[in-house]
């Protein structure tokens, strides 16, 4: 996941806009997150949450910054999401 290895890349906590096309990653980490951890890293049908060890990762990385996620279409030109 590009936006852990950008996040462990800082080497002190900082004011973070990660920009992502992706709903999933981006719902995923500011809401669906939270009852996962309550679940014990399960979903509401009670499977394992798939890459945990991935959603893990974001999520010890995101509680040392302060991240503000912006989603945006793919492949729209949009620079922050080109790069």
């Amino acid at each position: 996941l590009a936006a852990v290895v950008a996040l462990q890349t800082l080497k002190q906590p900082c004011k973070v806009t990660l920009t992502t096309d992706s709903q999933y990653v981006r719902q995923g980490i500011t809401q669906w997150i939270h009852n996962w951890k309550k679940r014990g890293w399960k979903t509401a049908d009670k499977k394992p949450v798939k890459n945990a060890d991935l959603w893990q990762a974001l999520d010890k990385e995101t509680a040392r910054h302060q991240v503000e996620w912006h989603w945006v279409k793919g492949h729209a030109g949009h620079r922050e999401n080109e790069m």
